[in-house]
């Protein structure tokens, strides 16, 4: 089985604006008691996820454990007087496809194609505040070719990626082994070094990371799909 990475491995969503996703959301507010605007709104926001640990540089790798948007936007919308008439849900609906927009990454359909013509089981864990739903919506709308096992989002399941109890969980949904996983994201702490903790094979994977991490030797590094898929043919000629 493989499992993936979904943002900036399954799905690019470079550009990511959060302005326009917050002025989206405020498009719906029944009451905003104190006249702020998107931009203020989403400045206040900025702060918080940089208070509690998660847009700050020299704490983020050191989160494990994640904290649901559901959270995040009551206290925030709250807090500064804004009254939604939205669920939690919606709220991350309209947020994220209005502030970052996905495309599927290079050659993923191709690759994901590969392997189910050759038997080989697919899921996702993704570190994630969005709700499981509108995950789960965004990619079966992005690759709607392919059906995941699994998806796992973050917010539903408490850790967060490098802690290595999200992938035995998802270890535990395959009814599988580590010997028989890979894993293949974006981020080396929170994809390869998390997975490898868990005794999954890691793929690091730079097609669509703007600023890709440097090459580390002790993991597989990738840039294109077709890449891998060569590599694994390759294997698979080796082992024959």
């Amino acid at each position: 089985m493989i499992l993936f990475d979904y943002g900036q491995t399954l799905g690019n969503e470079n550009g990511f604006d959060p302005v326009r996703g917050t002025a989206a959301v405020m498009q719906y507010a029944t009451q905003n008691k104190y006249g702020y605007t998107a931009k203020e709104v989403q400045e206040r926001a900025d702060q918080l996820l940089f208070e509690i640990g998660r847009t700050d540089p020299q704490r983020k790798h050191l989160l494990d454990m994640e904290m649901p948007n559901h959270m995040f936007t009551a206290y925030l919308y709250e807090s500064m007087g804004v009254t939604l008439p939205l669920t939690a849900t919606e709220i991350d609906r309209i947020f994220w496809n209005a502030a970052a927009p996905a495309k599927p990454t290079e050659g993923i359909e191709d690759f994901l194609a590969f392997l189910g013509e050759g038997g080989i089981r697919t899921g996702v864990i993704s570190n994630i505040s969005y709700c499981g739903e509108a995950v789960k919506e965004r990619i079966d709308a992005l690759l709607p070719n392919h059906s995941f096992e699994f998806i796992l989002a973050t917010s539903e399941y408490l850790f967060r990626k490098p802690n290595k109890r999200i992938f035995e969980l998802a270890l535990q949904k395959a009814d599988l082994t580590a010997e028989d996983v890979w894993y293949i994201g974006d981020q080396y702490i929170f994809d390869a070094v998390g997975a490898k903790n868990a005794g999954i094979f890691p793929v690091l994977y730079h097609g669509a990371t703007q600023n890709p991490n440097a090459e580390r030797g002790d993991i597989l590094t990738v840039t294109h799909w077709g890449e891998l898929k060569a590599l694994m043919l390759a294997q698979q000629e080796t082992n024959t």
